[in-house]
């Protein structure tokens, strides 16, 4: 009778930790990142380092990285198409304007949202 064989592995607990101080030095690029004009590319950096860093995630964490590689594949192809998409998606919702001259104004120019907030008096109640 064929009996099916499990296979046991133990993640080192150095690996958790180099893993998590990857995501943590991720997170401090993403945010000295955004203090950067790169333009539309402010998004694409940052998706891009979330999407490396759910792979991250998934691969140790779920331990997708010691499970059959086609799981692997199967999800870092997912994740990393869903990243391409909101991309081109966002590309293409910032630069509606200039094609469509109507998308590009305001639909109700005198909204309240537009309007200029009061100056407040900077004497605080003092006579």
């Amino acid at each position: 009778m064929h009996t099916k064989t499990e296979h046991k592995h133990s993640t080192p607990l150095l690996v958790y930790l180099a893993v998590g101080g990857a995501l943590l030095f991720l997170t401090v690029i993403t945010v000295a990142v955004s203090y950067v004009d790169l333009g539309p590319f402010n998004l694409v950096v940052a998706i891009g380092i979330a999407t490396f860093k759910a792979m991250l995630v998934a691969l140790f964490f779920m331990h997708l990285y010691y499970d059959n590689k086609l799981f692997m594949a199967v999800f870092i192809s997912g994740l990393m198409f869903l990243g391409i998409f909101i991309i081109l998606t966002m590309f293409d919702t910032m630069k509606r304007d200039m094609i469509y001259e109507e998308v590009a104004k305001p639909i109700r120019p005198n909204a309240i949202i537009y309007e200029q907030p009061a100056a407040t008096d900077q004497t605080d109640g003092q006579h």
